[in-house]
């Protein structure tokens, strides 16, 4: 018996190391506040599933929890890419009521997003830390990307090894400038686009391929 089970244990775990790689990777999409995230998300869900993942919205910090659709199939170049996309929550270093009350969000509702936002950071901290395979960084190309966030946040995927695609969006609007983010990150390639619009998305997939395949 012990060496049938023995065998059997050996079977199983050539088995296992043979599909290992066919496991979707885990991608996590990253940025500051309304850079545009969760549209991309959308835009990515709807285009390979049909179905959108979470609300979009001009209000602050609307993503509060880390929001994931799992196996997306990307076909590029007659393969398919599977990836499980994650929509984490903006990162910043401070989140106060006061911006809710401004989008006239009434006091206590206000507070409790704050608090739902504050929490939802430190979880995308932890997907960072623990949970993925790779990173889409969303910059928004009208804005100064020179901010200790985004530093901060390109220094942590690096310093964890993680393959990162920086994307320049909303190229649609007049003063985007996609140089400006270049400049910022020059050691990693930054691809304009805008998911709103859907613009230069073809090119966004081939570099999903490319990165995360």
């Amino acid at each position: 018996m012990g060496l049938l089970t023995n065998i059997k244990s050996s079977i199983s775990t050539v088995t296992s190391s043979l599909f290992a790689g066919s496991e979707p990777k885990r991608i996590g999409i990253y940025g500051p506040p309304n850079a545009g995230k969760t549209t991309l998300a959308n835009r990515i869900a709807r285009d390979w599933t049909g179905d959108a993942i979470g609300p979009e919205s001009h209000v602050p910090h609307e993503t509060r929890r880390a929001r994931r659709k799992e196996d997306v199939e990307i076909k590029r170049d007659g393969r398919t890419v599977s990836i499980d996309i994650v929509d984490t929550p903006g990162v910043t270093t401070k989140i106060d009521y006061e911006e809710f009350l401004e989008h006239d969000i009434e006091k206590e509702d206000a507070v409790r997003r704050s608090r739902e936002a504050t929490e939802g950071v430190a979880e995308a901290m932890h997907w960072l830390r623990e949970d993925v395979d790779g990173v889409i960084y969303v910059l928004d190309a009208t804005t100064d990307p020179f901010t200790q966030v985004n530093t901060m946040l390109i220094g942590i995927i690096e310093s964890q090894d993680l393959p990162v695609l920086i994307l320049a969006n909303k190229t649609d609007l007049e003063d985007a400038s996609v140089k400006r983010i270049r400049d910022a990150f020059p050691q990693h390639e930054t691809i304009p686009l805008s998911a709103l619009e859907g613009d230069n998305m073809d090119e966004v997939y081939d570099k999903i391929a490319e990165y995360f395949g």
